[in-house]
């Protein structure tokens, strides 16, 4: 990776890091007293959200540079061909992510594919 890409991700993960922990100061200052349970709750939302937002930032980096050639189709082993970017909901262990990836379609088998996998 580039120094400036490394440069421009972190910039736009810290700038997701500071509106986390702006609304759980906000929240902080509104709550009255908070318990540790509703706290951990707090916490524990905002931390997934987080997560999720780190990695559509990191998951889209990966897809700004689409495989050349195209990856063999996992049916037959031909190239697959790059049909453009298109949106793609993943489940990932951090949650639902909702991203745009390039698209790859076998015309012999009739399937497609988002790398990398």
């Amino acid at each position: 990776m580039k120094k400036a890409d490394r440069e421009r991700l972190k910039e736009e993960m810290m700038a997701v890091a500071e509106e986390v922990i702006d609304e759980l100061l906000d929240w902080e200052e509104k709550a009255e007293g908070p318990t540790l349970g509703e706290i951990e709750e707090v916490v524990a939302e905002l931390r997934e959200r987080l997560g999720k937002r780190m990695a559509e930032v990191v998951v889209r980096q990966q897809e700004a540079v689409r495989p050349v050639p195209g990856p063999a189709c996992p049916g037959c082993g031909e190239e697959m061909h790059y049909k453009g970017m298109k949106g793609v909901t993943i489940e990932s262990r951090v949650g639902v992510l909702r991203v745009e990836r390039g698209y790859y379609y076998c015309e012999r088998c009739k399937q497609g594919l988002f790398p990398p996998g």
